[in-house]
């Protein structure tokens, strides 16, 4: 077991070694220091300073002419489906992403349809897709197409740029909004080894989890034209979502996109580390983690994802089912070398029990 680093001058107590998500990491000592000295306003009236502050770096980090702040980034994706389709439009997306396997159920309030598009390693085929986008007497409007980058369900995968471009200029051409669920975009800019904005330059807006890798307690931002995401400040008023002193948490956010995104390489060295060990180990197979997921294939030791996360606890390791025979195990900046050892040895402790039974 390991202590995770949090607030500075709090004691640290032993912790399990935690690889269920990056959104367990804690706030930096810079990040409480920015909170306490942030100036605040009343967003719901004439504004928080500190929140327009992140808004507009937010902005230029990701190539767009305005941001908004948004509690999470689900409700981020929300409000650029409502900024962007109109009821009885179709929203498409790959049919392994966030939006379309978590998120559809907000067809309730977008009164939109979603349509999967089938893909390989989150890339939508461009053949479906083009046929998805295709005029039809039949056939709804599409609306808005949604990307994925990194992708969770494909165990971090990264979009190739050309790949984007694809589909924004299909889209373009069918008189369809792009969006990308950024949640993890920073991870994908790292492995791709580009500027947020070089990505973001094949969509209209864009989502940014803050509180994934980035460290942040809470929150998210929506970026893209100044039209589009004054109408989604809108709608989050709509929905509940506009905050009043939200200056106390977009303080964080602002240094986590301002100090936090070149650290990630370091959790793409660790999940790379963690997938060569593991794979080592008999009965075990993972993925070639790009960015910071490994995804952890334990059907051949006989037992289902759920007892292994149940065992591995155990032993000192948090880890989540994804499927019936797969774990996923994210890293983060709280995951060091000595608890790539302590999970790798947890693994391995585990698979020899099952080889022997």
């Amino acid at each position: 077991m390991t202590a995770i680093p949090g607030k500075a001058g709090a004691s640290a107590e032993p912790r399990m070694v935690d690889l269920r998500s990056d959104t367990v990491t804690q706030p930096t000592s810079q990040m409480y220091e920015r909170i306490a000295s942030a100036p605040l306003g009343d967003d719901g009236l004439d504004g928080d300073p500190t929140a327009a502050a992140l808004e507009s770096a937010a902005a230029h980090l990701l190539g767009k002419e305005a941001a908004l702040y948004a509690p999470s980034a689900t409700m981020a994706n929300l409000l650029a489906i409502l900024a962007q389709a109109d009821r009885q439009e179709l929203v498409l997306a790959e049919a392994a992403s966030h939006i379309y396997v978590t998120e559809r159920g907000a067809a309730t309030l977008t009164g939109t349809f979603y349509e999967g598009i089938a893909g390989v390693e989150g890339a939508m085929d461009l053949s479906l897709l083009k046929e998805a986008l295709g005029p039809s007497r039949n056939k709804l409007r599409t609306g808005v197409v949604c990307m994925e980058t990194s992708h969770n369900n494909a165990g971090g995968a990264v979009l190739p740029l050309a790949h984007m471009q694809a589909v924004f200029e299909a889209s373009k051409v069918a008189g369809a909004a792009v969006h990308l669920d950024g949640a993890r975009l920073m991870n994908a800019a790292v492995s791709l080894g580009v500027p947020a904005a070089h990505i973001t330059a094949c969509t209209d807006t864009v989502s940014l989890c803050l509180s994934k890798g980035l460290s942040a307690p809470m929150g998210a931002v929506l970026a893209g034209p100044a039209a589009t995401v004054q109408r989604a400040r809108w709608f989050r008023k709509l929905l509940g979502g506009g905050q009043r002193q939200v200056g106390v948490v977009a303080a964080a956010g602002l240094v986590a996109i301002e100090s936090m995104v070149a650290r990630l390489a370091d959790d793409h060295a660790a999940a790379r580390r963690l997938a060569q060990e593991i794979g080592r180990i008999q009965g075990l197979a993972t993925n070639d983690p790009q960015t910071n997921i490994v995804q952890v294939d334990v059907t051949l030791t006989g037992l289902s994802a759920v007892q292994w996360e149940s065992r591995l606890k155990d032993l000192g390791v948090l880890a989540r089912p994804w499927g019936k025979h797969r774990l996923r195990c994210v890293t983060h900046r709280h995951v060091g070398e000595a608890e790539i050892d302590v999970a790798v040895a947890a693994f391995r402790s585990l698979a020899a029990a099952c080889v022997a039974s």
